[in-house]
């Protein structure tokens, strides 16, 4: 059992890094939503993507696939389990993971209804976009994009021929009429009229924007998850774990007791698996699985990630084969 100490401890820990990954980049946020901003004029909000009030209404056959870019998604080949399958709904990709969906054949040629979720702020991920193969296909892709992606990213996914659209990414430092939020929504609107842009909870990832962005814009019922772990594979190395992949540096001893609640190997009881968590992973999944089980009772969010984080409540787990099987014989019948 944990004593107050140690909470306290842990706390600490965990507001520190939080602390760490927001306040510094918020001169970032800043610099390129105004890079983006008479793009985001321009061109089109995300609002033009949802279905009209009679189409809404009939969520029964809508299904969207969410495909991050976990471990688990090569470890059990889904990529290309989803590219030989007869699946007719909707593909929402996170950026990290694009490059490799359309190579191993999960394009917007087989599948139609493509999207693209990009949210972060850093121009190193212009590299999710860089490859001709997203040139090829980029004229058929719908891109989501934050207010403040990068613009370089922004760019070199226009220049493809990806479709931008533009949403509010909610995350904030302050509340009331001095935050972020309520100051670039009201700027947006100077020329977006009072409609302005949806806004969607992010987690602080791409994979839980995604998961947001198929029910709350697309309004798919169903909602599967591919490659969102939230967790290291338990034989991935401690230096790569620690840091969150070079992203992060934690001040924080191996002996210190918050340790090893910070870094907690945890067991997937609907998978018979196990992951680890750092603090990152922690805050991803728990906002993720708090998101799930709040969301509208029409929403199915179904796991097929086999492994990984994400479960519990208001979540349906399922291996993924036997998913993309069962759609095929709903679709005959």
């Amino acid at each position: 059992m944990t004593n107050s100490s140690e909470s306290v401890t842990l706390q600490n820990a965990m507001e520190q890094i939080v602390q760490k990954q927001n306040y510094i980049h918020y001169d970032v946020w800043i610099k390129n939503f105004s890079l983006n901003l008479e793009n985001i004029w321009n061109e089109p909000s995300a609002k033009v993507l949802q279905p009209l009030d009679n189409e809404a209404e009939n969520h029964d056959h809508e299904t969207a696939i969410v495909i991050g870019r976990g471990p688990s998604l090569k470890k059990n080949k889904h990529l290309e389990l989803l590219a030989k399958s007869n699946f007719k709904g909707t593909i929402v990709c996170c950026d990290g993971i694009l490059i490799e969906a359309l190579k191993a054949g999960v394009t917007p040629e087989k599948f139609p209804n493509f999207y693209v979720v990009t949210i972060d702020y850093a121009p190193t991920y212009t590299k999710f976009y860089d490859d001709e193969i997203v040139d090829k296909y980029g004229k058929n892709i719908k891109g989501i994009f934050t207010t403040i992606s990068d613009p370089k990213i922004v760019t070199r996914a226009r220049d493809a021929g990806i479709q931008i659209h533009w949403v509010h990414p909610l995350f904030d430092l302050t509340e009331g009429k001095k935050s972020f939020n309520y100051i670039t929504s009201k700027i947006v609107k100077i020329k977006k009229n009072e409609s302005g842009l949806p806004a969607i909870q992010t987690g602080g990832n791409v994979g839980t924007s995604a998961w947001f962005i198929s029910w709350m814009i697309l309004k798919c019922k169903n909602v599967c998850l591919i490659g969102i772990n939230h967790g290291w594979e338990e034989d991935d190395p401690w230096e790569k774990i620690i840091t969150h992949n070079g992203d992060l540096l934690i001040d924080i001893e191996q002996n210190d007791p918050a340790f090893n609640k910070l870094f907690q190997k945890i067991h997937n009881p609907d998978f018979d698996t196990y992951c680890i968590f750092d603090p990152m992973f922690l805050l991803y999944s728990l906002c993720l699985r708090e998101f799930i089980s709040r969301s509208p009772n029409w929403v199915n969010t179904i796991n097929c990630t086999e492994g990984g984080s994400i479960f519990g409540d208001r979540i349906t787990s399922k291996y993924f084969e036997p998913f993309l099987n069962s759609l095929s014989l709903d679709s005959k019948s």
